[in-house]
């Protein structure tokens, strides 16, 4: 049995929740699959094969294989692709053997798992190779679905990218809104110090509020919305002080150019806000 393990994810609570939505547990009439305790014996077995249709990069096999074990707890499962692995349309993806029952009630779950983890991870592995700058890291962003981002987050590493900071917790980003309360760029920067910050990121959309916020202690500087030739500009200025962070309106025809200008990140909040799920199938037989 594989382990899914990952921090700040409850894989059991995830599966639960997500199956008793599924089952419509606490409604009235719910809390079970109608259509399968109504038409497939009780003891009728299946098999099944979970292959992909297009070409991917795999995420969430094993979150997959939860959904089907918590109903069928012997239910035999092989995952046949590693995850980040990128694989050719028709690679079986799992292979599994048990209850057709539960194996029928999972099914939905387990697939939309992993369609929209592998849709992440894959065009995540599109933009890293399109940007083809072993020097510059992807990243993602804080768009994420409500509830989905320690996985959505752990997708865009299986599509070769990194992780942004996971949330309000682990650093502070200072954005334009908090510029307009605070007063400017180093007011802004300089509570976040006053209050023992350590890792500050700050926002800037013109060359004259670089100095400021890194004087004011500033320890990385996103450069928003910065065309290619003021983004050298930016990165000269800044003369590796700090890391820099290229970000707003990148995309696949655009995110090279960004890349190749010095920059140490550049992040992109379209990976996790609105990748495509991935052509993903699971077909049974009789077992």
């Amino acid at each position: 049995m594989t382990t899914f393990t990952l921090p700040g994810f409850d894989l059991d609570s995830f599966v639960r929740d997500t199956l008793a939505e599924d089952l419509g547990e606490g409604l009235s009439g719910g809390g079970r699959d109608v259509t399968s305790q109504s038409v497939i014996p009780a003891d009728a077995m299946f098999a099944g094969v979970m292959d992909s249709r297009d070409p991917i990069s795999v995420a969430g096999l094993p979150i997959a294989a939860a959904f089907f074990r918590s109903l069928d707890p012997d239910m035999e499962i092989d995952i046949l692709a590693e995850e980040g692995a990128q694989v050719p349309a028709g690679t079986d993806l799992m292979r599994l053997s048990g209850n057709a029952r539960a194996m029928l009630t999972a099914e939905r779950s387990a697939l939309n798992t992993v369609q929209h983890l592998s849709g992440i991870a894959t065009m995540v592995r599109m933009y890293v190779d399109r940007m083809a700058n072993p020097d510059c890291t992807l990243l993602d962003t804080r768009k994420t679905i409500p509830g989905l981002r320690m996985l959505e987050k752990y997708a865009v590493r299986m599509g070769g990218g990194s992780n942004h900071r996971m949330g309000l917790w682990d650093a502070a980003m200072i954005k334009d809104n908090h510029v307009l309360v605070a007063g400017d760029v180093g007011e802004a920067v300089r509570r976040a110090r006053a209050a023992g910050v350590d890792t500050i990121i700050c926002e800037v959309d013109r060359l004259d509020q670089i100095e400021p916020a890194l004087e004011a202690g500033a320890t990385r500087l996103l450069l928003d919305n910065m065309e290619p030739d003021t983004l050298r500009q930016a990165v000269a200025l800044v003369a590796g002080r700090v890391p820099t962070e290229a970000s707003g309106g990148i995309t696949l025809d655009t995110i090279a150019a960004k890349a190749a200008t010095g920059v140490d990140y550049v992040s992109v909040g379209r990976l996790t806000q609105s990748a495509p799920a991935a052509d993903i199938g699971l077909d049974f037989t009789p077992a």
